[in-house]
């Protein structure tokens, strides 16, 4: 049976990989002194309309059986309106989950996704830094290369001022720029058209001295030096736009040659008029390049009409962090260890039984060897 069109099964080695980065991740946000949140899959569609009026095309709706409007989460970035009710401050929260898009499908894009958000709330510019070196952590560790891009909205709102573009227009005007990895800037250049805004593009190539002498940049420099403090490498972007309308100071996104889409993006902005800062990542395009080992199951435990000491050694084994599972029948768990690469196997028979050792395969090389049992755990470890 197919699955919905822009929803897939993940099994096998892809869910193993998945299921090691987001543990890894969550170990490193724990590290960083955030904590975990778990928020509903489902709100009031009001409560969604509220927060995501530029997106709301793109969400999922449904009723339920009392015919009350509701939607799928979109993003977890709106709900932090209630979780940080009455709450001290900073909260800094990090959360895993799957969040839904009712939006055209493509080779990267997905209606379910699972994505990744790190925020601090009543957050400075130290802590936009932070949260880069976070992630730059996280680039290193999944060896991955990237680029942290940067910029703040405020600067650009003061070059779309200067342009004389109008209060209704700007965030219209952003959206275009914010286009620019995905259209050709000929077309983008004919969209801004209409807002008298087609020479953006020329300004927004000037070198980085130009833009000194506008007011906002001083929040440019600010973050530089706090990132040079946390030893986190960034890039000015001057044309880094961001297409989400809360973001109100800096903004940033991670992007790598070796896909076509962002890996990471994020900003500043408030919520319940407190100033925040956090950054949101997509767990498939980080699978898509990240280097993880995948721990499958070290060993097989053959049991030849042995069960009750198959599974004493089972558990000896688990007990000491190996990972292992029982089958019968040699030739088709031999077969089974091969097709899954399982590095090895261990019989379990009368012959085994009466020695008070077990017999291990290097399922590589093909080796045995009849070991007690305190060696064969100590060999399985190494």
């Amino acid at each position: 049976m197919e699955t919905v069109k822009g929803f897939k099964d993940v099994t096998d080695e892809e869910a193993l990989k998945r299921e090691n980065i987001k543990q890894l991740r969550a170990q490193k946000f724990r590290i960083y002194g955030f904590s975990p949140a778990e928020t509903p899959i489902i709100e009031f569609e009001d409560f969604v309309k509220a927060s995501q009026d530029e997106t709301i095309s793109d969400v999922f709706r449904l009723k339920d059986r009392g015919d009350r409007a509701l939607a799928l989460r979109y993003e977890f970035t709106f709900q932090l309106k209630r979780l940080v009710q009455n709450r001290k401050l900073p909260y800094r929260r990090y959360q895993i989950g799957e969040v839904f898009r009712d939006e055209p499908i493509s080779m990267n894009r997905f209606r379910q996704f699972t994505q990744c958000d790190v925020d601090v709330i009543g957050s400075s510019a130290r802590d936009e830094a932070e949260i880069l070196k976070l992630f730059a952590e996280i680039l290193k560790e999944f060896k991955i290369e990237a680029i942290i891009y940067i910029n703040n909205r405020k600067l650009l709102n003061e070059i779309l001022e200067e342009q004389g573009i109008r209060q209704l227009d700007k965030l219209a005007v952003i959206k275009e720029i914010d286009k620019l990895d995905k259209l050709p800037e000929s077309e983008i250049k004919k969209n801004l058209k209409k807002y008298n805004a087609q020479n953006i593009f020329a300004l927004l190539k000037k070198p980085r001295a130009y833009f000194k002498k506008y007011s906002s940049f001083k929040e440019i420099q600010e973050l530089e030096n706090y990132c040079k403090d946390y030893g986190v490498k960034i890039q000015f972007s001057p044309s880094l736009a961001r297409g989400l309308a809360y973001y109100n100071s800096s903004i940033f996104e991670i992007k790598s040659k070796a896909i076509q889409a962002s890996i990471a993006g994020g900003g500043s902005y408030l919520i319940n008029g407190i100033q925040c800062t956090g950054i949101s990542f997509g767990l498939d395009r980080l699978a898509t390049l990240a280097k993880v080992s995948i721990e499958k199951p070290k060993v097989i435990i053959i049991s030849i009409s042995q069960d009750k000491t198959a599974i004493k050694l089972a558990q000896s084994l688990r007990a000491q962090g190996i990972s292992c599972f029982i089958l019968e029948k040699i030739s088709k768990s031999l077969d089974y260890a091969n097709s899954q690469r399982i590095p090895f196997t261990i019989f379990v028979g009368a012959e085994e039984l009466k020695k008070k050792k077990f017999k291990l395969r290097d399922m590589k090389s093909g080796r045995e060897a009849l070991l007690a049992e305190s060696i064969l755990i100590k060999r399985l470890k190494d």
